[in-house]
């Protein structure tokens, strides 16, 4: 693929935790905004795809660990050498030696293809730039607001003696977090360029348009197909692809998105004139977005408007 893909990410959530930090409070800066690490919008593209029966290395598996000496069995998650031993059906990392076959295997699984890697494992020290490079998502809604739930257990805390310990009779308590009204909006770049070294060592084909469809296809529907008990609500409500000629280097989309709330949710689109200014280069412009609650504002020349979840033409 010789083109390169820009483009913007949004994600809705309503009373929902899209991406917590380790208090639990929706993950902010230093200054107060809120905003989504790329991790969090990686994972449910990477869940998506591993429930459509693709190869996902970097993504949490379980195995069970069985301790003989003190006959206990427990739950623990694999390694990345356990995890890419059980993926590509390989004995012992440690008995291969040709570092050009574990590169192989990498480039066969789908979120390496897209999003990269680092393997320092067993002899292989390797790093791979992904093609798509997905920037930090900022919420774009000024009047978000925290609440917190109070959680009744069915059960009392049994580390504490309930006879003697009038609070260990009653259920235990626990708090759910979550954002009242938000919404988040990434950027992205694709560069099937950044394969180029690995193709020309024989390893990969590059980045195809194979791979950029099933990464399009994942990104605007994976957060609304995931959903946990804290990811209820978040939703997929915008998703812009921009592809372009191989030499137009466009600046991060997110930053010219804005957000206000009227009789609907309003986003506005104001990189259309840098668009239209450079339309000789630019190949498509496709916007999806939920328009039973939201309007567009853009005046992009050619760009086509799709309904995110049925992708019919709006």
């Amino acid at each position: 693929m010789e083109k390169r893909i820009y483009g913007v990410l949004g994600v809705s959530t309503i009373m929902s935790n899209w991406n917590a930090d380790f208090s639990g409070y929706p993950k902010s800066t230093s200054d107060g905004e809120v905003f989504g690490s790329d991790k969090a919008l990686k994972y449910p593209i990477k869940k998506m795809w591993e429930n459509n029966g693709e190869k996902v290395v970097y993504i949490k598996s379980m195995r069970l660990s069985e301790d003989k000496k003190k006959d206990i069995t427990s739950l623990v998650p694999r390694s990345l050498k356990e995890r890419y031993e059980q993926l590509f059906d390989i004995a012992n990392l440690k008995d291969c030696k040709d570092t050009s076959e574990v590169l192989k295997n990498l480039f066969s699984a789908i979120d390496v293809k897209n999003f990269g890697a680092t393997f320092a494992e067993e002899g292989n020290n390797i790093s791979i730039t992904g093609a798509v490079q997905i920037g930090q998502g900022f919420n774009k809604y000024e009047g978000i607001s925290v609440e917190e739930q109070q959680i009744l257990s069915p059960f009392r805390d049994g580390s504490k003696d309930a006879v003697k310990d009038e609070e260990a009779k009653n259920s235990t308590l626990g708090t759910k977090i979550v954002s009242k009204e938000a919404h988040y909006v990434y950027p992205f770049v694709i560069n099937p360029s950044a394969y180029n070294g690995f193709v020309k060592l024989g390893v990969t084909e590059g980045y195809t348009e194979d791979d950029y469809m099933k990464f399009k296809e994942a990104s605007k529907s994976a957060v609304t197909a995931y959903a946990t008990n804290a990811k209820v609500g978040c939703e997929n409500e915008l998703a812009i692809y921009i592809e372009t000629e191989k030499d137009l280097y466009l600046p991060n989309l997110s930053e010219y998105v804005t957000f206000r709330k009227a009789e609907k949710n309003v986003i506005s689109l104001q990189f259309d004139k840098l668009l239209n200014e450079v339309k000789d280069q630019i190949l498509s412009v496709e916007i999806y977005y939920n328009p039973y609650t939201t309007v567009v504002e853009q005046e992009i020349n050619g760009a086509k408007l799709y309904n995110i979840f049925t992708n019919k033409e709006v």
